[in-house]
């Protein structure tokens, strides 16, 4: 397993972060702890988690996913661990925190608290907002709409908030997830005005079908000295091939819940996936080797977040999320994104 600083701290973590979400809606409490001995044992050290989790996210079983974590790290040293979770943003959840979900200084207060004691811990490494509190294109979205204007907490108050949980020792560090480049330069301007620490991460959706990042974020990344956090770098499943040729194999998450990664489904996606299926076959090597390798390649990577429900799948997407592309194979994905520039963004 090879380590990578994160830009702007001190934070070495493994270039693959295991990811959570389906623990306590797919998996259980054992095999979210069965996950978490394999994943350390090939070296992982960085766990994201969120108080949203799991997901399909409801009321019955938020915050399973860091209880299930706590109860593992509540039976080891924490050692080297990086733990990243996340405070959920306004709106779509409200039984969370009974509705108190707008980003103000005494939410984030309070979800830091709750969040610390369902994982046992004394600090989070990363605490990042999960999606922004203004009104932003996100999830699939690409259009922004001026109409769905909403009042709420100000960046600035955001970024007092999470300097508060700094200055408090809660929280080392905090991030950024399905952000903008506009916000991601906003946070930083403030923090800068404050004298106060800005933004380390930035959590968005990337892989091969998804590269929003790859423009003037990637940008944003470089000057802000902040790294990305990759989430979904396998398009939800679509880029392991299970789902080729309309196939829709039971158990799977697009078979369990109709309504999930809608971006990843449109007919341009599954064109391009097809064509990315084929030069895989071509080159000798397996889909998620392709898909987690293009993703390991990019320059402005910190993690890539892997995510299970079997234990045979870990250790495939774990495997394959250290592969690395030649030259010519590398080549070859740039003639298809030619093609097919962005179907999932």
């Amino acid at each position: 397993m090879k380590y990578r600083t994160l830009p702007s701290t001190n934070l070495k973590v493994s270039e693959v972060c295991l990811g959570t979400m389906t623990w306590g809606q797919q998996n259980s409490e054992a095999e979210a702890h069965e996950q978490l001995d394999y994943a350390i044992s090939q070296g992982i050290n960085f766990i994201d988690t969120a108080e949203m989790y799991p997901v399909p996210p409801n009321a019955t079983t938020q915050g399973r996913t860091e209880t299930f974590l706590g109860s593992w790290l509540g039976r080891r040293p924490r050692g080297d661990l990086v733990i990243a979770t996340k405070i959920a943003g306004p709106g779509r959840r409200d039984w969370i925190r009974n509705g108190r979900t707008d980003v103000t200084p005494a939410n984030i207060a309070e979800a830091v608290d709750l969040s610390l004691e369902r994982l046992r811990i004394d600090y989070i490494d990363i605490y990042q907002i999960h999606w922004p509190q203004r009104n932003v294109p996100m999830f699939g979205a690409v259009e922004f709409d001026p109409s769905k204007e909403r009042d709420g907490p100000s960046i600035r108050e955001q970024v007092e908030g999470m300097a508060a949980m700094i200055e408090a020792g809660k929280i080392r560090h905090y991030g950024l997830s399905n952000e903008t480049t506009w916000g991601v330069c906003e946070f930083h301007r403030v923090a800068k005005e404050l004298g106060v620490p800005g933004p380390v991460t930035l959590q968005n959706s990337y892989s091969l079908v998804s590269r929003n990042v790859d423009g003037d974020l990637a940008e944003a990344l470089f000057r802000e000295r902040m790294s990305l956090l990759a989430y979904s770098p396998l398009a939800g499943g679509m880029l392991s091939g299970k789902y080729l040729n309309g196939a829709l194999p039971p158990n799977t998450r697009f078979a369990l819940f109709d309504t999930l990664g809608q971006r990843f489904r449109k007919p341009q996606v599954v064109e391009a996936i097809a064509a990315y299926a084929q030069l895989a076959e071509q080159r000798g090597i397996t889909m998620v080797q392709l898909a987690l390798g293009y993703v390991k390649s990019r320059w402005h990577l910190g993690s890539s977040i892997i995510g299970a429900t079997t234990m045979a799948q870990l250790r495939e997407d774990i495997a394959a999320a250290q592969f690395e592309l030649d030259a010519e194979t590398l080549k070859e994905i740039e003639a298809i994104q030619a093609r097919f520039p962005n179907p999932g963004a």
